[in-house]
């Protein structure tokens, strides 16, 4: 699998650069009508989960959100409303035309293995990181291997798009109020995912930035070069010294 995805890395740094920077549309009202609306399942509900699907949720796409909690997750549904609902982590990876995967990274192997089947052909937005202090092991290995090819591993079949990695969960929730400001480095080996998870990063105010193939995933997360709150040409003259 590595070298393969390896192999394909340089096809997708060609990745047409007009389709990653259309331009943000300048108020969070008018993004609301920017592209096709999703359903979108959160498998994870924490800062990050909550913080994208309250912001994906009024600009018009269905969310699920879920976690180890549901009733808080009923709670959390209904005070963002515009359609919001909660269910189990099964449920709404049944749901979701999209998958959203915020948890830490020690929980990442029981969530391929609870969802099975139903992440196969779904895109996947994958923000975990592996920290070796919190995560052990699987922690260590994904350091060594890559995060971007570690999670292809543990989720099987799931067209993964690394992103929402390097950025603080702080400020996610508010990129729509100076569109296309801030870039939003991500990672993918399939054309198709990351044009759908462009459209939805681009929805809630960020410009993404594609900086190659999942093997590149290894660099989204903090303490790496890309980490923090950069502009789309930063971010890009960053990751073209990177390999």
């Amino acid at each position: 699998m590595s070298i393969s995805r390896k192999n394909n890395r340089r096809s997708f740094l060609q990745f047409t650069v007009t389709t990653l920077t259309l331009a943000s549309l300048p108020t969070f009202a008018q993004t609301a009508t920017a592209g096709p609306k999703l359903r979108i399942g959160l498998i994870g509900s924490g800062r990050v989960g909550s913080a994208l699907g309250t912001t994906w949720a009024k600009v018009g796409h269905t969310v699920m959100f879920s976690s180890l909690d549901l009733e808080a997750d009923k709670k959390l549904a209904a005070s963002v409303g515009h359609g919001a609902r909660a269910g189990t982590s099964k449920e709404a990876a049944a749901f979701g035309e999209v998958l959203l995967i915020s948890v830490p990274y020690h929980a990442l192997p029981a969530v391929g293995k609870e969802l099975g089947d139903l992440l196969k052909g779904k895109v996947v937005i994958d923000t975990s990181n592996p920290f070796v202090e919190r995560d052990g092991e699987i922690g260590v290995k994904a350091r060594e291997v890559g995060a971007g090819l570690m999670s292809a591993q543990l989720l099987p079949g799931a067209r993964i798009v690394r992103a929402f990695n390097a950025i603080g969960a702080a400020r996610m929730g508010a990129a729509w109020q100076e569109p296309g400001k801030v870039g939003m480095p991500i990672a993918g080996d399939d054309a198709q995912a990351i044009a759908t998870a462009s459209s939805l990063i681009r929805d809630i105010g960020y410009e993404p930035v594609l900086i190659g193939g999942l093997a590149m995933g290894r660099h989204l997360q903090p303490r790496e070069p890309l980490a923090g709150e950069r502009s789309a040409e930063e971010i890009r003259r960053i990751a073209a010294g990177l390999k």
